[in-house]
């Protein structure tokens, strides 16, 4: 946990260090062309938007060295903002949706991207590079998610729709000391866990039979610390988002968000003891056990309608314990996801 901390403040460094060099001037004019800060919105609404979509496809027959028969995979993403602007009063918005299949021979179909992440700043100018700001941030996913080696050979259902849904309400300061980099930090915000499916068991009422091991299955809710009677947890703590969105190179812009997240109260541990039944152990605060939300874009543009992209989301949050031998450890996560194909922006 240590390293990964490092290696985020590492990061947030970085991308600091990245807005600061060549001739700010030049860069700064190619940027304003490309991404939503614009340092000519000076009042009003500004809205766009880009979409993507990749597709892929593989086969083989008669492959000695072994390969699926069959491969197809398409990702879409969609990423749109809408912008207003009155004087010291600011107020952006973005909305970032994505969603990858992947279909083999072997395998069927398996999802390899999910994600509905809004995000919402309110701000206030005390300076030109200080405002009084608030930030909401709504993340979760559009279909179901699943262990597909739950207790060795069955499909489990581990998350869907709003289960879970992380919501976070922060005041605070931001600092945006250039026009594609920005720091938000709030000491005191809330942020709320939601699984409107709590249990979503494979087995009837969570009884696993004798066969399989026997015992009782983990409500779904439990694997991100809510309980299941109440289907929602509630934190405050200390929240910081770095925010950097610019064109590094000629056709080439990066995007990235770097959300850390210090939960000041106590945490709780669920164990199945029978049918909908938990018993609950309580943790004492660990503020030092930050959770991390790190999520990266770099799109090439190779023409007017074909580009390169490149996502990197990286995750960790102490009470996600679906990890280790034992399926009840936190762990770093992270998701990849390269693809070639159709951009329109508008």
């Amino acid at each position: 946990m240590r390293k990964l901390l490092l290696f985020s403040a590492f990061s947030v460094s970085f991308m600091a260090a990245m807005a600061q060099q060549g001739n700010l001037k030049d860069i700064q004019a190619k940027a304003e062309s490309k991404i939503p800060q614009d340092t000519a919105h000076k009042s009003g609404w500004k809205r766009g938007g880009i979409f993507s979509l990749n597709v892929g496809q593989g086969s083989s027959h008669n492959w000695a060295a072994g390969a699926e028969k069959f491969s197809f995979s398409t990702a879409a993403g969609l990423n749109l903002f809408a912008n207003y602007r009155q004087g010291k009063f600011s107020w952006n918005n973005t909305l970032d949706l994505g969603y990858a299949v992947v279909n083999t021979t072997s395998l069927g179909n398996r999802k390899t991207d999910d994600k509905i992440d809004f995000y919402s700043k309110l701000g206030h100018d005390l300076t030109d590079k200080l405002s009084l700001a608030g930030v909401v941030n709504l993340r979760t996913q559009f279909t179901d998610g699943f262990d597909y080696q739950y207790l060795g050979k069955y499909q489990r259902r581990t998350s869907s729709f709003f289960s879970p849904a992380y919501l976070i309400v922060a005041p605070g300061i931001d600092w945006h000391p250039v026009n594609y980099f920005s720091i938000f930090f709030s000491p005191a915000s809330a942020r709320m866990v939601f699984t409107l499916d709590p249990y979503s068991y494979y087995f009837t009422d969570g009884i696993i039979p004798a066969a399989d091991g026997g015992g009782f299955e983990a409500p779904l809710s439990t694997y991100y610390g809510v309980d299941p009677a109440r289907k929602v947890r509630a934190e405050i703590g200390g929240f910081l988002s770095a925010n950097f969105n610019k064109e590094v190179f000629k056709n080439v812009v990066y995007k990235s968000r770097l959300d850390l997240y210090s939960n000041y109260l106590s945490t709780y541990r669920f164990t199945p003891i029978g049918p909908r039944q938990v018993s609950i152990e309580k943790i004492k605060a660990k503020p030092q056990n930050v959770d991390v939300f790190w999520t990266n874009l770099v799109s090439m543009k190779v023409n007017k309608f074909l580009n390169v992209t490149y996502n990197l989301d990286l995750i960790y949050d102490d009470d996600v314990r679906q990890f280790g031998d034992d399926k009840k450890s936190a762990a770093a996560q992270i998701r990849s996801l390269l693809g070639v194909g159709f951009s329109a922006k508008f």
